[in-house]
């Protein structure tokens, strides 16, 4: 007899539905199909059982110097990430001035351990700094990967932007060790021209922001990461993603057979740049980097999941308190944080406004949420309702009708940009490996649950 039976439910994978029982024993799905028994039975009947969703872009603890950090730590953060069907989450390591990447993995190491509510993997900053590590950039990316970690965050802006050669050597080592490079690309020397001269003419309004920063910017950065890609043969990732410009250099790279991949995030998909005119702070609380765009660009975003241009989508979940916001707002739009928290809606708000509005269909859901985003970042054992997976499974009611307000969320900022949204589709259940730790959308699990998921290559195939 099984472990747990998760029963009469509709399973949902990225390639198909079924009705059928799942299985689970030893932290593992051992079987799918009808009729099975278990020492504990869970009823999902009228529900989909779905895969835990996997957010392979999540900022936790992040330090921006100066006491200014994100307001979710690994426990608050993972918690919220439990309410809203996210089983495995990807943060950062960034290293610090004179600090081994070895030394700053262990630093995170030590301040997750014991706190995170789900699993969780890693991805290492690769800045200026790592081509001064002992052996050369290619021996300390070697180094990095055999700790786990083979996704590599190489930045074109702030202060670990990266030249354009030193782009370049950090996409061919991370290529070579078999890693997958994750970019954010924007083109700085411009955006700091653009924000320089706007605050010395004396524009203070948050919609500032994304004036300074134009998408035909972005895409040709994007354009140079494509071309880098093609010459070395090596696989990139593009993160959040928000602007048609950028979504179809992507789709055009990926004609061409550039192995390039394009993520993108709720707030891509569900504001505008209309939020930047509300009152106060609250203007100020959709400040990202990159911007929110003008309504076309939001629906665009849909078109490219639905025609499979872009095949992810992560939060870039990074909130910080409503008083950071509105101080940074006191001096200008450009000192405001950037961030929003949207971990804990991604899921629900996917489901809601993508498949029921027929953007796209459950199966696709699943896969920019949980299968693409597993597979490509080396999640072997996430991502799929299957035998031989990990039991990290969700019990989701279709048809459940709920508000996003920060009252009923579980982030640790005390605001949302999606205040007041109504969704219909919502997460009834999580289970880890088997364990549950939401239960009729109420928290049983426990700090330290969650475990790092040491991950050893990745699958960058075109689909």
């Amino acid at each position: 007899m099984y472990d747990v039976v998760i029963k009469n439910g509709t399973v949902v994978n990225s390639w198909g539905m079924i009705e059928a029982d799942v299985a689970v024993s030893s932290e593992t799905i051992v079987a799918v199909g009808l009729g099975l028994s278990g020492k504990r039975e869970i009823d999902a009947g009228g529900k989909l059982v779905i895969p835990g969703a996997v957010d392979t872009h999540v900022h936790l603890s992040l330090d921006l110097g100066g006491g200014l950090i994100s307001s979710d730590d690994f426990f608050t953060g993972t918690r919220a990430a439990a309410f809203g069907g996210t089983t495995t989450v990807v943060p950062f390591v960034h290293p610090e001035s004179g600090e081994t990447m070895e030394s700053a993995f262990r630093r995170r190491q030590n301040e997750a351990e014991g706190d995170v509510v789900v699993d969780y993997g890693w991805h290492m900053n690769i800045g200026p700094d790592a081509f001064k590590e002992l052996g050369g950039l290619q021996a300390a990316v070697n180094r990095v990967k055999s700790l786990g970690i083979v996704t590599f965050k190489l930045y074109m802006a702030y202060g670990y932007r990266l030249s354009d050669s030193q782009l370049f050597q950090a996409m061919e080592a991370v290529g070579r060790a078999g890693g997958l490079s994750v970019v954010h690309a924007e083109n700085w020397d411009l955006i700091s021209f653009l924000v320089e001269r706007a605050v010395h003419a004396g524009e203070h309004h948050p919609r500032w922001h994304e004036t300074c920063r134009p998408s035909s910017f972005e895409a040709e950065a994007v354009s140079k990461v494509a071309a880098i890609a093609a010459y070395l043969s090596f696989p990139a990732e593009i993160f959040h993603v928000g602007n048609r410009a950028v979504s179809k250099t992507i789709e055009d790279a990926r004609k061409k057979n550039i192995p390039l991949f394009g993520e993108t995030c709720p707030q891509y998909l569900f504001l505008t740049t209309d939020a930047f005119d509300r009152e106060g702070v609250e203007g100020a609380y959709p400040v990202c980097s990159p911007p929110i765009r003008p309504e076309a660009d939001r629906t665009a975003m849909w078109d490219a999941l639905s025609s499979g241009a872009l095949q992810i989508v992560s939060t870039d979940h990074c909130p910080f308190l409503a008083e950071e916001k509105e101080k940074g707002l006191e001096t200008g739009f450009q000192k405001i944080p950037g961030g929003v928290p949207s971990i804990e809606m991604r899921l629900s708000a996917l489901y809601s406004e993508g498949v029921r509005s027929g953007h796209i269909s459950p199966e696709q859901w699943i896969d920019v949420c949980c299968t693409t985003p597993a597979r490509l970042h080396g999640f072997d054992r996430k991502g799929d309702i299957a035998p031989g997976k990990d039991a990290d499974i969700v019990i989701f009611d279709p048809e459940k009708e709920h508000y996003l307000t920060a009252e009923t969320l579980h982030e640790r900022c005390g605001w949302t940009p999606y205040e007041g949204m109504k969704l219909v589709g919502k997460v009834e259940s999580t289970l880890l490996r088997g364990r549950t730790v939401v239960d009729n959308g109420s928290f049983v699990g426990a700090a330290g649950m969650g475990k790092y998921i040491s991950r050893s290559g990745i699958d960058a195939r075109l689909h």
